[in-house]
């Protein structure tokens, strides 16, 4: 490895150690958050609309940070603020006295995360020209979701422990500080960008506009934790003290497979990215439909699978599709289109929950497979068939997969989309 190579390893890591706290953080928090409703007497209707409004306005948020970024001519000032908003919220649940209180910490927290986004992706971004796209947020959301697991297990501690869903808030605390300490340390290990690159905003490519289309139909079928968490408390599958530890194997699914996923699509590309859907589609019947604890832990890690690409494969993604110069701009465009679709699909499901949980799992698969065509537009060489093996799609070859991309039959280049 080069000495640039270690240089940015380091300030992976660093970066990495951040996310962990924070994820530590508010993935605790988020453990907890829909039986803490449905305690505070929220309607599923209600939940859906506070778990998707809450992304929604953080993914708004995103479009204007990655702007601003832009013409800042910087990344962290956005990744400070954000930060700072996103940690210091989730602490602050544990005084909150009904729902307006609630719901509106809840949107503050994602708002945090939403300011600052855009710009860690896109310093994460500068940093895979060493060590390539699918590596560096691969190893990112590894970090992430080690966070993920041990936060929800700590609040599931807690809750056990105390009976006291206040108390699971205010331990947070701690891991929010640790987090913005080790925040400080990252600046002076970041890569240096290219002296040629400026930082830009303008037409974006026409691939990246389809593959928004492809994100906008999976988060239309891909359903929030909250909703999830708020079937379990109400349907009696599980305890309340076990539903963050369920969280918590979804979150250890969701970073070792982003580690494995990131090394399949240094290789592969955008075909990785079809495994988002079918994850998100499989996830639905077993978690709503199979009413039994095996289901649900089953169902999380399904979940799991496709909580990671939403936080790692799907960003890697943009690196294939946008120059540097736009991509603090492109991942503000990206976020945003994700966070509305999946508002919108939030509150479809919450609604059809109520009326028929049937209703809520045909309508996300239908959106998941309608994904599926749409990726394949960003790259029409998806589809075509093998050279050396005619009866199987490319897309779909076990040598390719098991090879990594070059076993017989892939016709298509390490450096393809």
């Amino acid at each position: 490895m080069s000495p640039s190579a270690r240089a940015t390893y380091r300030f992976v890591i660093s970066i990495s150690l951040v996310s962990l706290f924070a994820d530590f953080t508010h993935e605790g928090a988020h453990a907890i958050m829909g039986p803490w409703l449905a305690v505070l007497g929220a309607s599923p209707f209600l939940v859906g609309s506070i778990a998707g409004g809450g992304e929604l306005v953080g993914y708004l948020v995103r479009f204007a940070s990655g702007r601003l970024a832009y013409r800042l001519g910087s990344y962290w000032p956005m990744v400070y603020l954000g930060y700072a908003v996103n940690m210091l919220a989730v602490p602050l649940l544990a005084l909150s006295t009904g729902l307006w209180s609630t719901s509106s910490l809840i949107f503050t927290e994602r708002i945090g995360k939403g300011i600052r986004n855009p710009s860690e992706d896109a310093l994460l971004a500068v940093a895979s020209r060493e060590l390539s796209s699918g590596r560096v947020f691969g190893i990112h959301e590894l970090f992430d979701q080690t966070g993920g697991v041990l936060g929800p297990l700590l609040v599931a501690a807690v809750i056990a422990w105390s009976g006291n869903y206040r108390l699971g808030f205010a331990v947070l605390a701690i891991p929010a500080l640790v987090a913005l300490l080790f925040l400080t340390r990252s600046r002076s290990l970041e890569p240096k960008r290219e002296e040629h690159v400026q930082m830009r905003a303008g037409r974006l490519p026409r691939p990246f506009l389809i593959y928004l289309g492809f994100m906008a139909l999976t988060g239309l079928g891909f359903s929030h934790f909250l909703l999830v968490a708020y079937h379990l408390e109400k349907s009696h599958i599980l305890s309340a003290a076990y539903i963050p530890l369920v969280y918590a194997v979804a979150m250890g699914v969701d970073g070792l497979g982003s580690l494995v996923l990131g090394r399949w699509f240094d290789r592969a590309g955008l075909l990785v990215l079809y495994l988002f859907p079918i994850a998100s589609l499989l996830s639905l019947p077993v978690l709503f439909l199979v009413n039994t604890a095996w289901a649900a832990w089953l169902g999380m890690a399904l979940w799991g699978i496709a909580k990671g690409f939403v936080e790692s494969m799907t960003m890697a993604g943009v690196v294939r599709l946008v120059d540097e110069a736009q991509r603090g701009w492109a991942y503000g465009v990206a976020d945003t289109t994700f966070g509305v679709a999946w508002w919108l699909g939030n509150a479809i499901m919450g609604g059809l929950y109520e009326t028929n949980i049937l209703f809520l799992v045909v309508v996300g698969a239908i959106f998941s497979l309608l994904a599926i065509p749409v990726l394949g537009l960003v790259s029409p060489r998806t589809f075509r068939w093998s050279t050396r093996w005619p009866w199987a799609w490319t897309a779909w070859d076990p040598w390719c997969w098991a090879a990594g991309s070059i076993g017989p039959g892939c016709w298509y280049s390490t450096s393809s989309l």
